[in-house]
């Protein structure tokens, strides 16, 4: 028996049948027992390999899909901890890891607890509460994002399809599953114990998927991919976003170290280079200090209504961190304006107007927030560009002043 659990071949056969079993009506206690042996130590490629010739062998990807809980469920806890490059801070890998445990968190002390209470009282405010929550929560559209459009081509460059696939069809799942939730909450008109289960199978689930990634995509990943696949992945990942937390640090690759300081010099290079206007042109370090200088807060969202740009002043008036970048605009407003936001977005779209005003009291500040649809030289929408400025002192500004202090 220990020659047969030795061998690739019979094991990928006998890990074949389990899922093949399962599919057919078996409980995953059942299998469990009669397979315990041989799944025991089983590394995450191994699996791969597994779903990837259950495809060739004409098992449709849905089918894999509808049994990816419970083959987690079969797996889980037997996974072998096989050799990998060890992560280090910066890594994609490594980021990737810790938007799980910041998710894993977000879930036990946040959205569990205010979905108990909501439980008990189907209140406004604890409504509202969760409203919060899940549009936070929305925030792994981000995660998986970087996940599918920046890991999986290059699996599947490698020939490992199936995995990248089943994943990504429970991704949207999960996407799907959040905004009905979101919808559900938004006209929330009783059947308290429907959308309570809706919260706990998208929970369930969102869970499942990061064991599947901790356990088996990662470490698959960072068997098959190579140092320059990696850094391509890392400098393209600013683009997509973060989820729940930032890098912690400028991933040290070792090409770094081994180009004595080639890649820093190609980024100052750049640095120095100009962005040329029809009025002039402004260097990067130039415009950044711009942006930075002017007193007010300058966010942009693009087209596609996620969240581009925005400028990091010293006195903020409304609090902005770097994982809003990619963010869905709507998910990034306290749900009560959320209405207004989109109203505003869609009328720039369609031309009806061109900007918009609104002041409040906020304190001792008083509170100007201005939006402008941007358009460029043929009138073809590009996004919204909104701008935050605390106008307390203007207001009480009289009379003239001609003379400099």
């Amino acid at each position: 028996m220990s020659e047969w659990l030795n061998n690739r071949e019979f094991r990928q056969e006998k890990l074949k049948e389990v899922i093949k079993e399962l599919h057919e009506g078996k409980t995953v206690d059942e299998v469990k027992a009669k397979f315990a042996k041989i799944i025991d130590g089983v590394s995450p490629k191994e699996i791969g390999q597994m779903e990837v010739q259950l495809v060739k062998e004409g098992l449709p990807i849905e089918e894999i899909q509808n049994l990816c809980d419970v083959h987690a469920a079969v797996f889980k806890g037997t996974l072998d901890d096989i050799h990998h490059p060890e992560q280090v801070p910066g890594h994609p890998v490594y980021t990737l890891k810790r938007e799980n445990e910041a998710l894993e968190e977000y879930i036990e002390k946040t959205l569990n607890p205010n979905i108990e209470d909501f439980k008990k009282d189907d209140s406004k405010e604890n409504i509202l509460k969760l409203r919060e929550d899940f549009n936070l929560l929305w925030d792994i559209d981000k995660h998986y994002s970087r996940k599918e459009n920046l890991i999986f081509p290059y699996l599947e460059k490698y020939g490992v399809t199936a995995p990248p696939k089943v994943m990504w069809g429970v991704d949207d799942e999960v996407r799907a599953k959040i905004k009905d939730i979101n919808l559900s909450l938004r006209n929330y008109a009783g059947k308290k114990d429907d959308l309570v289960k809706k919260m706990e199978d998208a929970i369930d689930q969102i869970i499942e998927m990061i064991f599947k990634e901790d356990s088996i995509l990662f470490p698959m990943s960072l068997e098959t991919l190579t140092e320059d696949e990696w850094i391509e992945i890392y400098k393209e990942s600013d683009e997509v976003g973060y989820a729940f937390v930032v890098p912690e640090k400028t991933w040290e690759y070792d090409r770094i170290k081994k180009d004595n300081g080639k890649e820093d010099k190609e980024e100052r290079v750049q640095e120095s280079g100009t962005v040329k206007f029809e009025n002039g042109s402004l260097s990067p370090e130039e415009l950044r200090s711009i942006f930075e200088v002017i007193p007010g807060e300058v966010s942009f969202v693009d087209k596609n209504d996620r969240v581009k740009f925005f400028s990091k002043g010293e006195d903020r008036i409304f609090t902005r961190t770097k994982t809003v970048i990619g963010r869905e605009v709507s998910h990034c407003h306290p749900p009560g304006s959320v209405d207004m936001v989109e109203k505003i977005v869609n009328d720039f779209k369609d031309g009806k107007k061109d900007s918009e005003d609104f002041w409040i009291q906020m304190g001792d500040k008083f509170v100007l927030i201005r939006f402008f649809a941007v358009r460029n030289e043929k009138g073809e929408y590009l996004g919204t560009l909104e701008y935050v400025q605390n106008v307390s002192s203007i207001r009480e500004l009289e009379g003239e002043k001609r003379l400099i202090d």
